[in-house]
Protein backbone atom coordinates (compact mmCIF):
# COMPACT_ATOMS: atom_id res chain seq x y z
CA UNK A 1 0.00 0.00 0.00
CA UNK A 2 1.54 3.57 -0.70
CA UNK A 3 1.29 6.95 1.21
CA UNK A 4 1.73 10.16 0.52
CA UNK A 5 5.52 9.82 0.19
CA UNK A 6 5.18 7.49 -2.36
CA UNK A 7 3.10 10.13 -3.77
CA UNK A 8 5.70 12.78 -3.40
CA UNK A 9 8.23 10.71 -5.61
CA UNK A 10 5.38 9.85 -8.42
CA UNK A 11 4.61 13.40 -8.72
CA UNK A 12 8.48 13.47 -9.73
CA UNK A 13 7.66 11.64 -12.18
CA UNK A 14 4.92 14.07 -14.24
CA UNK A 15 6.89 17.06 -14.71
CA UNK A 16 5.65 20.13 -15.71
CA UNK A 17 5.02 21.53 -19.21
CA UNK A 18 7.83 20.60 -21.54
CA UNK A 19 10.54 20.07 -18.33
CA UNK A 20 11.40 16.25 -19.28
CA UNK A 21 9.57 13.41 -20.71
CA UNK A 22 7.15 11.87 -17.95
CA UNK A 23 4.69 9.55 -17.26
CA UNK A 24 1.74 8.80 -19.86
CA UNK A 25 -0.36 6.37 -17.54
CA UNK A 26 -0.53 6.20 -13.88
CA UNK A 27 -2.51 3.42 -11.87
CA UNK A 28 -2.99 4.29 -8.38
CA UNK A 29 -5.87 1.60 -7.80
CA UNK A 30 -6.69 0.62 -4.19
CA UNK A 31 -4.20 2.68 -1.85
CA UNK A 32 -6.10 3.64 1.21
CA UNK A 33 -3.17 5.01 3.01
CA UNK A 34 -3.26 8.22 0.59
CA UNK A 35 -3.91 11.48 2.30
CA UNK A 36 -6.40 13.95 0.82
CA UNK A 37 -3.03 16.30 1.33
CA UNK A 38 -1.20 13.23 -1.09
CA UNK A 39 -4.12 13.20 -3.57
CA UNK A 40 -3.82 16.99 -3.73
CA UNK A 41 -0.22 17.24 -4.33
CA UNK A 42 -1.00 14.37 -6.80
CA UNK A 43 -4.06 16.74 -8.62
CA UNK A 44 -1.53 19.66 -8.84
CA UNK A 45 1.32 17.41 -10.42
CA UNK A 46 -1.79 16.20 -13.34
CA UNK A 47 -2.67 19.66 -13.43
CA UNK A 48 0.48 20.91 -15.02
CA UNK A 49 1.63 17.90 -16.88
CA UNK A 50 2.71 18.19 -20.35
CA UNK A 51 2.36 13.70 -20.50
CA UNK A 52 0.25 12.01 -18.38
CA UNK A 53 -3.16 11.03 -20.78
CA UNK A 54 -4.72 8.29 -18.52
CA UNK A 55 -4.89 8.54 -14.63
CA UNK A 56 -6.38 5.15 -12.96
CA UNK A 57 -7.47 6.09 -9.28
CA UNK A 58 -10.36 3.78 -8.44
CA UNK A 59 -10.67 1.95 -5.21
CA UNK A 60 -9.00 4.92 -3.15
CA UNK A 61 -11.70 6.70 -0.27
CA UNK A 62 -11.31 9.59 -2.26
CA UNK A 63 -14.69 11.63 -1.58
CA UNK A 64 -16.24 13.97 -2.93
CA UNK A 65 -13.69 17.10 -1.78
CA UNK A 66 -10.27 15.10 -3.67
CA UNK A 67 -12.54 14.99 -6.64
CA UNK A 68 -13.26 18.63 -6.89
CA UNK A 69 -9.43 19.07 -6.37
CA UNK A 70 -9.02 16.40 -9.49
CA UNK A 71 -11.97 18.22 -11.31
CA UNK A 72 -9.65 21.29 -11.20
CA UNK A 73 -6.53 19.58 -12.48
CA UNK A 74 -8.66 17.76 -15.41
CA UNK A 75 -9.77 21.05 -15.93
CA UNK A 76 -6.42 22.15 -16.03
CA UNK A 77 -4.78 19.56 -18.02
CA UNK A 78 -4.41 19.93 -21.99
CA UNK A 79 -3.36 16.10 -21.68
CA UNK A 80 -5.62 13.31 -19.07
CA UNK A 81 -8.01 11.46 -21.89
CA UNK A 82 -9.16 9.23 -19.29
CA UNK A 83 -9.91 9.43 -15.62
CA UNK A 84 -10.89 5.79 -13.43
CA UNK A 85 -13.00 6.85 -9.96
CA UNK A 86 -14.91 4.19 -9.81
CA UNK A 87 -15.39 2.93 -6.03
CA UNK A 88 -14.23 6.40 -4.96
CA UNK A 89 -17.00 7.24 -2.57
CA UNK A 90 -17.99 10.16 -4.91
CA UNK A 91 -21.91 11.54 -4.35
CA UNK A 92 -24.30 13.39 -6.75
CA UNK A 93 -22.16 16.50 -5.26
CA UNK A 94 -18.60 15.55 -6.92
CA UNK A 95 -20.49 14.36 -10.18
CA UNK A 96 -22.01 17.90 -10.28
CA UNK A 97 -18.71 19.61 -10.00
CA UNK A 98 -17.61 17.11 -12.52
CA UNK A 99 -20.84 18.16 -14.96
CA UNK A 100 -19.53 21.67 -14.54
CA UNK A 101 -16.52 21.10 -15.50
CA UNK A 102 -17.10 19.46 -18.93
CA UNK A 103 -20.20 21.27 -19.31
CA UNK A 104 -17.98 24.79 -19.19
CA UNK A 105 -14.36 24.03 -19.90
CA UNK A 106 -12.94 22.45 -22.95
CA UNK A 107 -10.82 19.55 -21.86
CA UNK A 108 -9.10 16.25 -23.56
CA UNK A 109 -11.12 14.44 -21.21
CA UNK A 110 -13.06 11.65 -23.35
CA UNK A 111 -13.70 9.05 -20.53
CA UNK A 112 -14.72 9.41 -17.29
CA UNK A 113 -15.60 5.97 -15.07
CA UNK A 114 -18.29 6.88 -12.56
CA UNK A 115 -19.04 2.96 -11.44
CA UNK A 116 -20.05 1.69 -8.10
CA UNK A 117 -20.68 5.82 -6.92
CA UNK A 118 -23.45 6.67 -5.00
CA UNK A 119 -24.05 8.96 -8.07
CA UNK A 120 -27.76 9.24 -9.53
CA UNK A 121 -27.97 7.49 -13.42
CA UNK A 122 -28.84 11.08 -14.35
CA UNK A 123 -26.01 12.72 -13.42
CA UNK A 124 -23.45 9.96 -15.18
CA UNK A 125 -25.50 9.75 -18.25
CA UNK A 126 -25.44 13.68 -18.58
CA UNK A 127 -22.00 14.13 -17.81
CA UNK A 128 -21.33 10.56 -20.49
CA UNK A 129 -23.87 12.65 -23.35
CA UNK A 130 -21.57 16.12 -22.83
CA UNK A 131 -17.97 14.16 -23.04
CA UNK A 132 -19.62 12.44 -26.14
CA UNK A 133 -20.55 15.61 -27.55
CA UNK A 134 -17.22 17.48 -26.82
CA UNK A 135 -15.30 14.09 -29.10
CA UNK A 136 -18.29 14.46 -31.76
CA UNK A 137 -17.64 18.41 -32.02
CA UNK A 138 -13.54 17.89 -32.02
CA UNK A 139 -14.22 15.47 -35.09
CA UNK A 140 -15.65 17.91 -36.86
CA UNK A 141 -13.20 20.41 -36.80
CA UNK A 142 -10.45 18.06 -37.14
CA UNK A 143 -11.59 16.37 -40.11
CA UNK A 144 -10.36 13.18 -40.50
CA UNK A 145 -6.62 13.89 -40.66
CA UNK A 146 -3.53 11.47 -39.33
CA UNK A 147 -3.16 13.08 -35.76
CA UNK A 148 -6.80 12.42 -34.93
CA UNK A 149 -6.55 8.66 -36.03
CA UNK A 150 -3.21 8.43 -34.22
CA UNK A 151 -5.03 10.14 -30.77
CA UNK A 152 -7.87 6.97 -32.09
CA UNK A 153 -4.98 4.53 -32.13
CA UNK A 154 -3.28 5.54 -29.16
CA UNK A 155 -6.39 6.22 -26.83
CA UNK A 156 -6.83 4.11 -24.19
CA UNK A 157 -10.09 3.94 -22.14
CA UNK A 158 -12.04 1.47 -19.51
CA UNK A 159 -13.87 -1.94 -20.20
CA UNK A 160 -17.72 -1.72 -20.23
CA UNK A 161 -19.03 -4.42 -17.64
CA UNK A 162 -22.43 -5.84 -18.87
CA UNK A 163 -25.44 -4.19 -20.44
CA UNK A 164 -25.08 -1.03 -18.43
CA UNK A 165 -23.28 1.82 -19.91
CA UNK A 166 -24.25 5.01 -17.47
CA UNK A 167 -21.00 3.17 -14.89
CA UNK A 168 -18.74 5.08 -17.99
CA UNK A 169 -18.28 7.31 -20.85
CA UNK A 170 -16.39 6.22 -23.61
CA UNK A 171 -15.40 8.47 -26.18
CA UNK A 172 -15.62 6.17 -28.97
CA UNK A 173 -18.62 3.32 -29.38
CA UNK A 174 -16.64 1.59 -31.74
CA UNK A 175 -13.30 1.82 -30.18
CA UNK A 176 -11.81 -1.63 -28.06
CA UNK A 177 -12.21 -1.14 -24.54
CA UNK A 178 -10.21 -2.11 -21.74
CA UNK A 179 -10.44 -1.94 -18.00
CA UNK A 180 -6.65 -1.08 -16.41
CA UNK A 181 -6.51 -1.38 -12.81
CA UNK A 182 -3.61 -3.11 -10.59
CA UNK A 183 -5.59 -5.04 -8.35
CA UNK A 184 -5.06 -4.77 -4.66
CA UNK A 185 -2.12 -4.55 -1.93
CA UNK A 186 1.18 -3.13 -2.59
CA UNK A 187 0.96 -2.51 -6.40
CA UNK A 188 1.49 0.36 -8.32
CA UNK A 189 1.65 0.56 -12.22
CA UNK A 190 3.31 3.12 -13.94
CA UNK A 191 4.22 2.95 -17.68
CA UNK A 192 5.37 5.26 -19.90
CA UNK A 193 4.32 4.52 -23.49
CA UNK A 194 6.75 3.18 -25.99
Amino acid sequence: MLGDEAINLICGLLPPDGAKSGLKELTLSANPGITPKGWSRLAIAVAHSSQVRVLNLDYNPLGDHVAGMLAVAVASSRTLEVLDLEGTGLTNQSAQTLLDMVENYPTALRSLVLAENSISPELQQQICDLLSEGEEEEEVAGGAGDTQEWERGQEPAAHQRGNSSSWMCPSDPSSQMVLMTSGLGDSLLAETEM
